[in-house]
Parts: C-alpha cells; sequence; structure tokens
C-alpha cells in the first residue's frame, strides 16, 4: 500500500496511545473477524470519526457474518440474498465492505490511502446482501419521491412558488429562483436529491491533504435520493448510518422526521392516540430488535412499522403478514390526497398519471377516478385484508370492520369539503378575481392548498389512526369549515 513514512508514524502512535495496536478491538473476543481493509479504517477512523466507529461496532453487521445470516431459519433472517460473494462471507460487513462495493460503478469512486473506495452507499450496494428489500422499495412511492416532485408538474409549480425568495420592492412583492440550498432545506430534505460528481477537491486531515469527489446537493438522505450510481434511494433515511439499526428504524420517532404537521400530519395524530399512548407509556419494556417480530411478547401496540411494512408472527410463531419495504403494499387507499382521497397508485411512478384534462392528478378537479393508474377493487380488497390481519391480532373482527367502515365514510365527507372548496376556487377563476396559470400563488389559491394539503389530510389521517381529537379543532373540521368561509368571503369582497 501506497502511504508515507509519516502516516505509518501517526497511525501507529496514535494506536499505541490508545491502546488498540492496529485496531484490535479482538476479533476473538467478538467471536467475528474484520478483514484488513475494514481494520485499517478503523485505525484512522477511530482516531477522527470515533462516533461512527462506535455506531458501527454496536451494529449487526459488526456482529455478525452474512455466511452465519444466510442460514438462520427464514422467519428469523434479515438477510434475504441465499449467497454472497466469497469475499464477504466470512468477515464483518465494514467499512471497506460496503465502501468498496461495486467501485466501477460509482462516479463518486476515488483513491483513499492506498484503497479505491466511493463515498455514497447505495441500495445498489445493499442489495448485495439484501435484495428483497431493494426489489420492493424500487417499486415504491418513496424511491420515487424526487421525481415526484420534479416530473409532477402540478407538484413542481408547489415547490417552486413556495420555496422562491421574495422581496419587497418597490411597494410591490418580487421573487426570484429558490438557490439549490433553499431547495435541499426543504422538500428535498425529505424527498431526496440527486447527488453526482463534480470533479475533486482536496481537503486537510491531521494526516495531510487528501483529495475527494466534489458531491452536489450533498449531504442528502432523502427517501427518493438519486444516488451517483443512478440507484434511487437512502437505506439510511430509516436505518441510519452506521448502526443500521432495525430498532431506530422500527420506532415512530424514525418516520416522525417526514411524515408530521401540517401537510402529512402522522406523527402528530399517532401522539394523540391510543396506540400512541400505549407505546410512550409501555415503550421501554419493547423488544424492538427481535426478528420475527412477535405480536404481544415483543410490542403490544402498532407503530408505524407494525402496520406498514414488518414481518409479523403469533406467539405460536405463525406467520401474520410478510416484511415488505414498499411502504404502501399494505395500503388500498391513500388518503394523501391529490386533491381527494383514491386509490392506491399501481406504480410509484406517480408522476406519469394523467387524468382526463391532462393534468398528473389521480382524479380529475372534480373527484372523478382516473381508473386506469389505481388499483382495482379485488386489489382493494385483498390489501385491506392483509391490513385487517395486522389489526386483528389485537382486536376483535367487528371492531375492525367498524373502523374501516369509519374511514371509509371519513374519506368520502372529507372529499366533499375539498369539492366544495375546489367549486369556490373555479368560481373565483370563472369572475376574473384570480388567474388559473398558477394555483398556487394567490391568497383564495392558497385557502384552496390548505384545505386539502393540511386540513382534509389531518382529518383522513386522524380517522385512520385513531387520533380523532386531532381532527376536530385542531386541524381538522373547524378548519375546513372556517376555510370555506373565508374563500366564499373573499370572493363576495372582491366582487363587489
Amino acid at each position: 500500500m501506497k502511504q508515507s513514512f509519516f502516516v505509518f508514524v501517526v497511525l501507529t502512535a496514535a494506536f499505541f496511545l490508545q491502546g488498540n495496536i492496529l485496531g484490535q478491538e479482538s476479533s476473538m473476543e467478538r467471536g467475528v473477524a474484520i478483514s484488513e481493509q475494514t481494520q485499517e479504517c478503523i485505525t484512522c477512523h477511530n482516531i477522527s470519526n470515533a462516533g461512527i466507529v462506535e455506531d458501527w461496532r454496536s451494529s449487526r453487521h459488526a456482529q455478525m457474518t452474512p455466511e452465519k445470516a444466510v442460514v438462520k431459519p427464514k422467519l428469523e433472517r434479515r438477510i434475504s440474498s441465499d449467497s454472497v460473494p466469497d469475499s464477504l462471507k466470512s468477515v464483518a460487513v465494514g467499512c471497506y465492505e460496503c465502501h468498496s462495493m461495486n467501485a466501477a460503478e460509482h462516479p463518486d469512486t476515488f483513491e483513499h490511502f492506498g484503497y479505491v473506495i466511493h463515498t455514497v452507499v447505495s441500495p445498489n450496494d445493499c442489495q448485495t446482501c439484501h435484495p428483497e428489500e431493494v426489489e420492493q422499495y424500487s417499486g415504491s412511492k418513496k424511491a420515487h419521491a424526487l421525481d415526484i416532485l420534479q416530473k409532477n408538474s402540478v407538484y413542481h409549480n408547489l415547490v417552486v412558488t413556495t420555496t422562491r425568495v421574495k422581496e419587497f420592492t418597490d411597494g410591490q412583492l418580487t421573487h426570484s429562483k429558490a438557490s439549490e440550498t433553499t431547495k435541499n432545506e426543504t422538500c428535498y430534505a425529505c424527498h431526496g436529491s440527486r447527488v453526482s460528481v463534480k470533479g475533486t477537491k482536496i481537503i486537510e486531515t491531521y494526516l495531510g491533504d487528501v483529495e475527494v469527489p466534489i458531491l452536489t446537493n450533498w449531504p442528502n438522505q432523502g427517501v427518493g435520493r438519486v444516488n451517483p450510481d443512478g440507484s434511487r434511494g437512502a437505506c439510511t433515511a430509516c436505518h441510519p448510518r452506521h448502526s443500521f439499526s432495525i430498532e431506530i428504524a422500527r420506532q415512530p420517532y424514525t418516520c416522525s422526521q417526514c411524515h408530521l404537521h401540517p401537510d402529512v400530519p402522522a406523527w402528530e395524530v399517532y401522539k394523540e392516540s391510543k396506540h400512541g399512548n400505549i407505546f410512550f407509556s409501555k415503550q421501554h419494556d419493547w423488544n424492538l430488535n427481535n426478528v420475527p417480530w412477535t405480536v404481544g411478547k415483543d410490542f403490544n401496540a402498532p407503530s408505524c412499522a407494525v402496520c406498514h411494512n414488518s414481518l409479523l408472527v403469533t406467539p405460536d410463531e405463525e406467520l401474520i403478514v410478510q416484511r415488505t419495504h414498499d411502504f404502501g403494499a399494505r395500503l388500498w387507499v391513500r388518503i394523501f390526497g391529490l386533491i381527494y382521497s383514491h386509490p392506491q397508485p399501481k406504480s410509484g411512478k406517480t408522476y406519469e398519471i394523467r387524468n382526463q384534462n391532462g393534468l398528473p392528478l389521480p382524479t380529475t378537479f372534480t373527484g372523478e377516478l382516473e381508473s386506469e393508474f389505481l388499483i382495482d377493487e379485488e386489489e382493494q380488497t385483498r390489501r385491506q385484508k392483509e391490513m385487517q390481519k395486522v389489526c386483528q391480532n389485537c382486536h376483535g373482527a367487528n371492531w375492525v370492520r367498524g373502523h374501516f367502515v369509519q374511514l371509509d365514510t371519513t374519506n368520502m365527507e372529507a372529499d366533499q369539503m375539498v369539492l366544495a372548496a375546489t367549486q369556490l376556487l373555479q368560481q373565483a377563476w370563472d369572475e376574473g378575481l384570480a388567474d388559473p396559470a398558477n394555483p398556487f400563488d394567490e391568497a383564495i389559491e392558497q385557502k384552496w392548498i390548505e384545505q386539502w394539503l393540511f386540513f382534509a389530510n389531518s382529518v383522513r389521517y386522524a380517522s385512520a389512526m385513531g387520533g380523532q381529537d386531532y381532527a376536530t379543532f385542531k386541524n381538522g373540521w373547524w378548519e375546513l369549515t372556517r376555510n370555506l368561509q373565508e374563500m366564499q368571503d373573499r370572493i363576495g369582497l372582491k366582487a363587489k
């Protein structure tokens, strides 16, 4: 390896000082061998990035070799590949194993103290051991979240209008295009950005100057991030690097990074629900690490992961539902309405939907479904039964059926309130009181957006997740009613 004598001396001295020559945290004590390459990564990064190293040491990657993982009983497996490369079988999945994977496919690959590595570990790398998870995720709405913002002209217009920088000049509001930083610190923080390589730069380290790639729109851990190798998604959005913890991924706190008030108020609703009450009261007794996850033993109320994607079994180890990394796979209705609730789309590429008016919306402005792009009744029924299997392990069949009927009714009535707002907006456009060229930039149009993006969504989420208080005065029916009246009043005042 091409290292200077200076580097060798610094590394050796540092590890003598730490009582850990060449990182001998001792594979014998751990029972898991660490590759020579990863051991050398630890040698440096244990000094400069101790938190990263400690996170990795606590991870299952550090404590289990792939060859041991693949022979576990099917329900206990956390690895979906039946075979892994020989180079990975007998060592812990460490720094080098991930950051050198598929190096030729990574434009962010660079030479680093004699090793060829890349900065961004992508789903394409993770699928070496987790192919089913990556395949499931790649077809989901989350994987296409960036494209949904950029290729859906309605969403894109909303993003652009909202994030433009405004100034007050000569008695008028003016605006300029939002910078990449503004976009990455708002919508794209959750949806993801496009990370690409724009040359290299020199950075200073305690070992001297190091040449590294320049990455655009970095850092970003959005769920639909487009990585330098062209793959979509960031597994670390839920399984944070470098612990990649299933415990953290199963916590509702993880989902609350993005699914929160006012547009996707799942977190606030969950906190007010009976399920949330039980979680916050009893979470210290739960086992969030077990695979499979046993209802009634490992947990006794759902978190987001319970309903949406986890592998669940009964105390007798009977399978309830399989694991999935398509978080919409058990959902039959999409309550995050654009503009109304509707059956789930067939594809995660929802920007490809076209309604009869040519807009990338699953319904018309007056609520008629574009069924060609949405799952049919048979598939809706199948998914609803799948979710009912989750619910019925804690609730009686009549309770579950009643809950689903209430949700259907709530969706219908919330959609009626959105339709009323849409009809008021159409009246304003017809009478020349607002300009339909951009439906997001005038006050009455912004009231309409609040009607479906904030208030109707809150009502639907509150019904679906059992946090009904949230749907009354806080951000639901009161606001739906008040908003309609304000829209009507604005039209009346402008018309005079």
